[in-house]
């Protein structure tokens, strides 16, 4: 029930409904590198991720990995999947050791989702996945790396440097070696400064400049 209770999700739930909906609910730990699910697999129960860094991929004909998302701690995933009664259209890894909560969909169906707010909780979920996948796609269609890389720096603030230079690569589609140039750049452009964390945001309009009039 503690564990239930720090999701946003739940948080309209009372101590007795806390207490049902753990019922059918396990929580599972993975170490880093354990695959959570692999695409095409079919879906049983509602992921909640409290614990860990999780990585969505699909892997291209040349066996790439190509990273659709990073999910961090607390996040619900793929429900889309479930919802719609199909296969996962993608597989899941985790990044660092995890940790999971795993929800009888089935039951939580029956019991929780006639709820009109857990039910809103639900498609604002779903709606926010959508619009990470229109800006994924217009990210990678309308800008190029340097204006990408500028967007990313801008959207994450202070927090861009959480993730490491390669996993940063991945997410913007493109090769590490392309984004070490690409922050050399906007470093000489006064844009970026290095310090003993990484580099921090030096000017922001000047950041914004390059995307916002491409």
């Amino acid at each position: 029930m503690k564990d239930l209770r720090q999701f946003y999700f739940f948080e309209s739930l009372d101590d007795e409904q806390l207490a049902l909906l753990a019922t059918f609910s396990h929580k599972k730990h993975y170490e880093k590198g354990s695959i959570l699910f692999y695409e095409k697999d079919e879906p049983k129960s509602m992921i909640l991720l409290i614990e860990g860094i999780l990585k969505v991929y699909k892997t291209d004909q040349k066996n790439n990995e190509i990273i659709m998302h990073r999910f961090m701690p607390v996040s619900l995933v793929a429900e889309m999947a479930l919802l719609e009664g199909i296969a996962y259209p993608a597989s899941a890894a985790f990044e660092s050791d995890g940790v999971v909560i795993e929800v009888d969909f089935e039951k939580f169906k029956q019991e929780f989702l006639y709820n009109p707010q857990m039910a809103l909780l639900f498609f604002k979920s779903l709606s926010k996945k959508i619009k990470y996948l229109e800006d994924v796609i217009a990210l990678n269609i309308v800008l190029d790396a340097t204006a990408r890389l500028a967007k990313y720096i801008c959207d994450k603030g202070e927090n861009f440097n959480e993730l490491k230079q390669y996993q940063v690569a991945e997410h913007l589609h493109m090769t590490p070696e392309t984004l070490s140039r690409t922050v050399k750049k906007l470093v000489v452009l006064d844009l970026l400064e290095k310090d003993s964390e990484g580099y921090k945001i030096k000017n922001r309009d000047g950041l914004r400049v390059l995307f916002e009039f491409v």
